[in-house]
């Protein structure tokens, strides 16, 4: 019975020290932050409030979102990159060629860039948090950043 419990102990630590090294890469952002991030990464100024406000309501600013979505799809990081069409699990893939899980690491330089791929292709209307909490509204002031 106590090595039952000792290996249980042990199971549950192990399992938790794991989840913790694979969040260390992730990042949570604040708001200057992330404007600083998308305009070192090109994002157009005359835009910016508007991209913080669609990462806002996707993925709350964190690298590391993962979102299960009804449909069986998956949408990962922090604009929520969806696998169905813009990236393949496991694998390169999809219309931007790039594994999803790289979307999950502090490094956005490819994030930024399947992003601007979707926005060029579909404007801001590809996310369902910007359509539903940024359009036709006041947006974020990073004016001050």
């Amino acid at each position: 019975m106590r090595l039952k419990i000792n290996t249980a102990i042990f199971s549950v630590s192990f399992a938790l020290c794991f989840c913790l090294i694979m969040q260390s890469d992730a990042k949570m952002l604040t708001r200057c932050q992330l404007a600083k991030e998308l305009l070192a990464h090109d994002f157009p100024r005359s835009y910016l409030s508007n991209w913080v406000c669609l990462v806002e309501n996707e993925s709350g600013r964190s690298t590391s979102k993962v979102m299960q979505l009804a449909n069986h799809s998956v949408s990962y990081g922090l604009f929520q990159i969806n696998n169905k069409n813009w990236c393949r699990k496991g694998r390169k893939g999809g219309i931007c060629n790039i594994k999803c899980e790289d979307f999950l690491n502090d490094e956005i330089s490819d994030d930024s860039r399947c992003a601007m791929q979707i926005f060029n292709r579909h404007g801001f209307q590809a996310w369902p948090g910007w359509v539903n909490k940024c359009r036709g509204r006041t947006l974020p002031d990073v004016s001050r950043c």
